[in-house]
């Protein structure tokens, strides 16, 4: 018998057992027979009522169970879904048994996805609290990033790949992040050594540009937003423009003391409080890293000190006109030109007395002067080497032609021996005295064809010179065939005269009765020396002649005088400055004529 059977049982029994003793009660009373019907048909009704209630109440928890099963299905297939994962329960393996078994069976699920949801939620608020507190500190917006932002029906997703797409996100951020704020970094550090150079409060430009830039609040992290590497980078953009403006200022404030230094003369001591000045001429932007280099106090040092000596130059000025002045002129001396005569000495100073020219314009019109005197001067050089050559050759040419003159050259005296060998060497040096001026001459056209300007050497035209030269040379070498003849006519006449009377006359007395004959010219030798003399006075350079041998050329051709030149030319005036001739003319000159007859030709 089963348990209801049993509990069924005994409620017959109860019930049969009351029923019973309500008989008797009945029949004790004496209830009639209509009376008990309409009493256990009542009882019977009751009974009824009861079952029914019970039956609906079983329905309807039979429906809660069903609805509660159905709920409980629905809430873990939403869970399995935002999960993912590959999360999936059976159907089959909830339905098995009555609905509170099916219950019993899908709530440990639900409590495990529901734990497993909570932990995700939780770091999925993690991971976007970070990158919204990221995203805030980029944008620069007042985002927080706060847990209590994220609720996780703003995201019905809380699968792993949505978490991996997040935690990607915030990686990025992360690197970006970390770029930034080396960028940060390194403009702060630019701000600081611009800062430095220009010796301006580092910490107040920083703060102007973001409060949390200051190195001093080190609890508050860094601005990375784009406003404030805009902010950064216009602040350096302005530091540099300001940083290039005071080193041209600074730039330009040590070539003026370099200038006035050196018109002033200025004492290397003076010199070396301005050295950090004068250090920055020529150096570069990025050469300029020194604390306190382009510093305000620094600059205006410089234009007190520059302020003191144009106020110094001032009253110096007429000194140092003079003094530029004198370096022209040695310029000019050294290279042989004539200086502007509008800035001579007592023409600058009458100026500057009267005020008529402005005394700093007059020294620049000298330093212009100056400056192309020394291109002049480098121009001239290779001409200016070859003329010493020249000058040198001629006086030896002139020591030669008065050793030859010499009688007693080969007498054993002291230092004959030292001048028989100087007298090779001028021997050698003359032979060479031709293709010099040849070349000389080449150079020089080239040069004035080339400039449109004659070459003028101590204000003479050095072509003038050269063809001076070469006439004097052609009538030396007149002179010395002429000589030739007269010494074979007269080696001619003293043969007849030996034939005649049988005794060769003295060649004095020949050269005596010639002389009578000839308007009382003197021997050879005294010719060849009024020659040479007109040639060489002590290897100075001779003055052309003639006006028209200074005359410039005309595209590197010099016009022709035709026959009024010849004639100038055989009539020269006396020279002022005299040169000496090419020596080898004057060795084969002096070979024939211009030493003794006896005398041996060995030299």
């Amino acid at each position: 018998m089963t348990a209801a059977a049993k509990k069924q049982q005994v409620v017959d029994t109860t019930c049969s057992s009351l029923l019973h003793e309500l008989e008797l009660i009945w029949d004790e009373v004496g209830e009639s027979d209509a009376a008990r019907d309409t009493m256990l048909l009542q009882l019977e009704q009751e009974c009824l009522e009861v079952y029914r209630r019970k039956v609906d109440q079983a329905n309807k928890t039979r429906a809660s169970l069903h609805q509660a099963l159905a709920d409980s299905e629905a809430e873990l297939a939403r869970l399995c879904s935002a999960l993912g994962d590959g999360v999936f329960i059976s159907p089959a393996e909830i339905r098995a048994g009555t609905l509170k078994e099916q219950l019993g069976a899908i709530a440990p699920q639900l409590e495990q996805l529901h734990q497993k949801k909570e932990d995700r939620t939780k770091q999925f608020m993690e991971v976007k609290s970070q990158i919204r507190k990221i995203s805030g500190e980029i944008s620069g917006s007042s985002q927080n990033g706060d847990a209590e932002s994220f609720s996780p029906s703003d995201e019905p997703d809380l699968s792993l790949r949505r978490l991996e797409d997040y935690q990607a996100q915030l990686q990025s951020l992360l690197k970006e992040k970390s770029d930034r704020l080396h960028k940060v970094l390194d403009c702060i550090n630019a701000v600081h050594n611009l800062c430095a150079v220009l010796g301006l409060d580092f910490f107040k430009m920083v703060t102007e540009v973001h409060p949390s830039l200051d190195e001093s609040g080190s609890n508050q992290p860094k601005s990375i937003s784009n406003d404030t590497l805009n902010r950064l980078a216009h602040t350096i953009q302005s530091l540099q423009e300001e940083k290039r403006r005071r080193l041209q200022k600074l730039q330009g404030l040590g070539s003026a003391l370099l200038d006035l230094w050196n018109l002033m003369d200025t004492p290397s001591e003076e010199q070396h409080l301005f050295q950090s000045v004068t250090r920055s001429i020529g150096a570069a932007d990025s050469d300029v890293v020194a604390p306190n280099a382009l510093a305000y106090d620094i600059i205006e040092e410089a234009e007190v000190e520059v302020e003191r000596l144009e106020r110094l130059k001032a009253s110096k000025m007429k000194e140092l006109v003079l003094k530029k002045r004198i370096e022209l002129e040695e310029i000019c001396r050294n290279s042989h030109m004539e200086p502007d005569a509008s800035t001579a000495q007592d023409v600058t100073n009458a100026f500057i007395d009267s005020g008529m020219v402005d005394a700093s314009e007059l020294l620049a019109s000298i330093e212009d002067q100056i400056s192309k005197a020394k291109e002049a001067a480098l121009s001239r050089k290779e001409i200016l080497d070859k003329i010493d050559k020249w000058m040198a050759a001629c006086e030896e040419e002139s020591w030669l032609e008065d050793y030859n003159k010499d009688e007693n050259r080969y007498n054993a005296s002291k230092g004959a021996h030292i001048n028989l060998k100087r007298a090779e060497r001028a021997r050698v040096t003359v032979t060479k005295l031709p293709a010099l001026v040849e070349s000389l001459s080449s150079k020089t056209r080239a040069w004035e064809d080339e400039r449109c300007t004659p070459f003028l050497f101590d204000g003479v035209r050095l072509l003038a010179m050269l063809e001076e030269y070469n006439f004097l040379r052609q009538e030396k070498e007149e002179e010395k065939r002429r000589l030739r003849d007269q010494k074979r006519l007269q080696e001619q006449f003293m043969t007849e005269q030996e034939t005649l009377f049988g005794s060769r006359p003295s060649p004095n007395k020949v050269s005596n009765g010639k002389r009578s004959q000839n308007g009382g010219r003197t021997n050879g030798n005294h010719a060849a020396a009024n020659t040479n003399r007109r040639l060489s006075l002590g290897g100075a350079m001779l003055q052309p002649s003639t006006p028209d041998l200074v005359t410039p050329r005309v595209n590197g051709v010099t016009p022709s005088r035709g026959k009024d030149n010849k004639k100038e030319r055989s009539r020269p005036s006396a020279p002022v400055n005299y040169v000496a001739l090419p020596k080898e003319d004057t060795a084969s000159l002096s070979s024939g004529a211009g030493s003794d007859p006896t005398s041996p030709q060995a030299d």
